[in-house]
């Protein structure tokens, strides 16, 4: 699924490192949804929407699922 979530990451001056330790998660998870290789859970989805302050809406286009 595409979805925007290095950009916003980039814009806060976070690596995947950083936000991967704000979720809980390893860095190869945040590499992976970044890239499209894993659609994370819907509570991990949520946990993102919080952290840059949008809705998941905002972070994934289920239209490119």
């Amino acid at each position: 699924m595409k979805n925007c979530v290095r950009e916003r990451r980039q814009q806060r001056g976070w690596t995947q490192q950083d936000l991967a330790r704000l979720l809980g998660v390893s860095r190869q998870t945040v590499n992976a949804i970044e890239n499209g290789k894993y659609d994370p859970s819907l509570p991990l989805a949520f946990q993102l929407g919080a952290l840059f302050e949008c809705r998941i809406e905002d972070l994934f286009d289920p239209r490119s699922a």
